[in-house]
């Protein structure tokens, strides 16, 4: 029973971490696309 609850609480972890990662690589596009924009801004594009 101890090995179930290790191993639900393993892929609780894994899946936690995957999920957090893929937010922050999210997170990281909206910041370079933002920036983009404000560079064309700056050359008059």
């Amino acid at each position: 029973m101890k090995a179930i609850i290790a191993l639900i609480a393993a892929a609780f972890v894994i899946s936690g971490c995957n999920t957090v990662a893929g937010a922050g690589k999210d997170i990281e596009r909206g910041g370079e696309a933002i920036q983009n924009k404000a560079k064309e801004v700056q050359r008059g594009s």
